[in-house]
């Protein structure tokens, strides 16, 4: 199963809602207000970001979160162990349901990210309707977790179009996507496991390598297979000589 039918099944089922579409306007419409805090550099601007702009041997680990917090606890415990830095996206309306697992993600001193409200395909929305969703999911995040929300944004389903990333820059927002996923979110029952997982992690390294992963469960049985497989995929990017870099590194442009 990929991952867009897995997903357009969970919002089917009403576990991922999205607010329905409204006519998108004849001219492009530029929000106005952008996110709060520093505005990322133009080197993160005008494209979707899948791969770091650095040509050091550095790996970023990203967790969304729009589900439940199931594997949640794990995944903090073992990014404490290693004192490996993360950055999570939780949606506007898991912050609102879990404002305790947001909270515990900047308490542990991870960045937060925006990954929408409602989770829905920014291609079906028009820009109006794109900014009351970046806007509405910064409240609920900063209310949830009482921390500055970073001004990075993941596209829900990783849908992206060069309008959508335009209305996103204009926020304030760079488009942070990612090199590699493990696919864990599918779970056991969508045919993935700990072993495949690490292997597409480990597959995905490249110098500036983002990596996708998720805290919840996108399935019944509670199982999240990517905080099973973060020690592994940690252990895996070592060996290869890559660091954890946090990503707040990279919201000044001498980062690299």
């Amino acid at each position: 199963m990929g991952r867009r039918t897995a997903l357009t099944a969970l919002l089917a089922a009403g576990l991922v809602p999205g607010p329905s579409a409204l006519a998108a306007p004849a001219a492009r419409r530029r929000a106005a207000g952008a996110a709060a805090g520093p505005r990322p550099p133009a080197a993160l601007l005008g494209q979707e970001i899948r791969r770091l702009p650095t040509s050091r041997k550095v790996v970023a680990l990203t967790f969304n979160a729009a589900w439940d917090a199931s594997g949640l606890s794990a995944v903090l415990a073992e990014l404490r162990r290693r004192k490996a830095p993360a950055t999570f996206f939780p949606t506007g309306m898991y912050a609102e349901t879990l404002p305790s697992a947001v909270r515990a993600m900047a308490e542990a001193g991870h960045g937060l990210g925006n990954h929408s409200y409602s989770h829905p395909y920014f291609d079906d929305l028009s820009t109006r309707e794109r900014a009351r969703e970046v806007r509405a999911a910064d409240a609920a995040i900063r209310t949830a977790s009482g921390a500055e929300p970073l001004p990075f944004f993941r596209f829900p389903y990783s849908s992206t179009t060069v309008d959508a990333v335009a209305d996103v820059n204009d926020l304030g927002y760079a488009a942070i996507e990612f090199t590699g996923d493990t696919n864990g979110y599918l779970g056991s029952s969508g045919g993935m496991t700990v072993d495949e997982a690490v292997r597409r992690a480990a597959d995905s390294l490249e110098p500036g390598a983002v990596l996708q992963m998720h805290v919840g469960s996108s399935t019944d049985d509670g199982v999240v297979l990517d905080a099973e497989a973060l020690p592994r995929i940690i252990d895996a990017a070592f060996e290869e000589e890559y660091a954890v870099v946090d990503l707040r590194e990279f919201l000044t442009a001498a980062a690299p």
